[in-house]
């Protein structure tokens, strides 16, 4: 199966490859332990503390699966400062709504947007409709 590339700002990929540090050095170690605990303390039948670390390993051995796959299979790109006024991948723009509203959004790559802080995807819709527009231009989404 051929993986997907995908696009990261060098900020994102900073922040994923600390993201996947800390869960090997100090979230799976911690893990470990305390499911080492657990089962002394209680064995793995009927133990509620053991199932819920056994649930969290899970979670923390999936992301760092997910993780070294999205940085495994990604492009670290910049965006081209010679080319100002036009929207590309890593730019910041602000768009005024209808109602007049201002909201001000950086173009990411999908692993790392996060709509509630203006990071959308280069690939969502609002993201596709922003690419390669120049200031002034309007855009209906």
């Amino acid at each position: 199966m051929t993986q997907k590339r995908r696009f990261l700002t060098p900020a994102g990929s900073v922040e994923l490859q600390s993201e996947l540090s800390n869960l090997k050095s100090v979230r799976r170690p911690d893990v470990s332990a305390r499911i080492r605990e657990a089962t002394e303390t209680g064995g793995t039948v009927d133990n509620a503390e053991y199932e819920e670390v056994k649930n969290e390993q899970a979670f923390i051995e999936g992301r760092i699966q997910d993780l070294e796959e999205i940085l495994a299979n990604s492009t670290v790109t910049q965006r081209d400062k010679r080319v100002a006024d036009t929207v590309q991948f890593g730019s910041s723009v602000t768009v005024t709504g209808e109602d007049g509203k201002r909201r001000s959004y950086q173009l990411v790559g999908s692993a790392e947007a996060k709509p509630l802080e203006g990071k959308i995807s280069n690939e969502s819709p609002v993201g596709l409709a922003l690419l390669d527009r120049k200031i002034g231009d309007e855009v209906e989404v």
